[in-house]
């Protein structure tokens, strides 16, 4: 079951994350996300471990993009910030919303 689209409320501008070159950090092109945005301070764990404060978090279904840790985020707003890290959520065949979650620094 996909996230329903009355949910989905404001929209994110993601570049994802490609890697490192001699200049600096590579960004994929930028797309725009429907998605639930929360803005709420909370402690969170980084893929390396480290316990981080996230100032945010989106919630958008599964197929519209892939935003790995340091991918670019722009907030309806027009803040930027970074993804911390992503959780895929997926029903497994229950009547329950599958959907990315992404954490923001």
């Amino acid at each position: 079951m996909k996230l329903p689209g009355m949910w989905l409320r404001h929209q994110v501008t993601v570049e994802p994350y490609e890697g490192n070159s001699a200049v600096g950090a590579l960004y994929g092109a930028p797309v725009t996300v429907r998605c639930f945005l929360e803005e709420k301070n909370r402690l969170v764990r980084a893929p390396d471990g480290r316990e981080v404060v996230s100032s945010s978090r989106f919630f958008c279904r599964l197929d519209v993009v892939d935003a790995p840790p340091e991918s670019r985020v722009t907030l309806p707003d027009g803040r930027k910030t970074t993804v911390i890290d992503q959780a895929r959520h997926d029903g497994g065949g229950l009547p329950l919303p599958d959907h990315l979650e992404v954490q923001l620094l």
